[in-house]
């Protein structure tokens, strides 16, 4: 069995020991049936919360681009360019994911 090592805050651990006495079981299986509960869980809502600040930006982003496109088009075409070599290089997508870059979807 593999073992894992942690350091917590001693208001923390004695609140963790407390809590196993009250379940009647040792500390560390106590911890081990919360961390098998939590199973890939997001009980504080962390990824729903980086999802609403991600629409935020692209939101953003969008309303930039918007403007940019109708001053300067050619700005926003080169902008756009770099973007698609950024994800590319970055293996985000795959070329025939992007209008513009030789692929996209066909409807």
């Amino acid at each position: 069995m593999a073992r894992l090592t942690i350091r917590l805050d001693d208001a923390f651990y004695d609140r963790l020991v407390a809590d196993a006495d009250s379940a009647g079981m040792p500390t560390a299986t106590y911890v081990r049936d919360a961390l098998e509960q939590l199973d890939g869980a997001d009980p504080f809502g962390f990824h729903a919360r980086f999802d609403e600040l991600h629409s935020t930006v692209i939101q953003m982003l969008a309303i930039v681009a918007s403007d940019v496109g109708a001053r300067a088009p050619e700005s926003l075409a080169k902008g756009m360019e770099d973007t698609r070599r950024l994800l590319l290089d970055r293996g985000l997508v795959a070329a025939e994911d992007l209008p513009g870059a030789g692929g996209g979807r066909r409807a």
